[in-house]
């Protein structure tokens, strides 16, 4: 997690082109991923795992460079930090972490994660709350960022992150539709009826706890990995 991200000193520098750059690579990633002309080949040849793999390593890197970019830009304020701004990131992440690890560790045919195989529609899991739990943690972890770090590099770092988690459920919707067939989406969706006795248990005390247990681990790394502490 970011708390607030302001100057740094590593070796990454180009101040706020700099991170223009790194941010239009990481969008212009993203979208290439999703042209058909580039994914077709490359899953033809490697199978469609092997292309996910890839593109998470990738993905991965390249939010990296985009973090290392920010630390680096020069601090310009756009709104001043106020003492309560800093609880949104503590107070909501826990949810981000739940959707992370819970979007991780069961069968989705509908969103980025494991993949659907094997995934039962009698018993959908954390569909039930959502078909996209990796991607609306993401836009959770970026939206509530935005908010303690009213700065240039803050704000080109997480708007863009957010606007991408907004419009990627529907983009993966219409594409899952289409490859599914109407028929095939409604049988599959439609028994993701949101239930929350049968989805605490389709979830499983297990799948729950590692989601909370995610939270500690990151507020452990954050000074490490960032220079500041995520908590106010």
């Amino acid at each position: 997690m970011l708390a607030e991200i302001g100057s740094s000193s590593i070796g990454l520098t180009g101040g706020v082109g700099h991170l223009v750059a790194s941010v239009a690579v990481f969008l212009g990633a993203h979208s290439l991923s999703n042209w058909k002309p580039v994914r077709g080949p490359v899953e033809a040849k490697y199978g469609r795992a092997a292309f996910y793999a890839g593109y998470s390593v990738v993905s991965t890197i390249l939010l990296a460079w985009v973090i290392a970019a920010a630390l680096d830009s020069p601090t310009v304020v756009v709104w001043e930090q106020r003492p309560w701004m800093r609880w949104v990131p503590p107070l909501l992440m826990p949810v981000a972490c739940l959707l992370w690890v819970l979007g991780l560790t069961q069968k989705n045919p509908f969103s980025i994660g494991p993949g659907g195989a094997g995934y039962d529609p009698a018993r959908p899991g954390i569909v039930r709350l959502t078909r996209h739990p990796i991607i609306w943690g993401l836009g959770l972890w970026s939206a509530v960022h935005i908010v303690p770090n009213g700065h240039l590099a803050g704000l080109l770092l997480f708007v863009p992150l957010f606007l991408l988690c907004l419009a990627g459920p529907r983009i993966l919707d219409a594409k899952r539709r289409k490859s599914l067939g109407q028929e095939r989406w409604r049988e599959m969706a439609g028994q993701a009826a949101f239930d929350v006795r049968l989805l605490r248990a389709e979830l499983g005390w297990a799948r729950i706890m590692g989601g909370l247990a995610l939270y500690p681990v990151l507020l452990w790394l954050h000074p490490l990995v960032i220079g500041l502490s995520p908590l106010p």
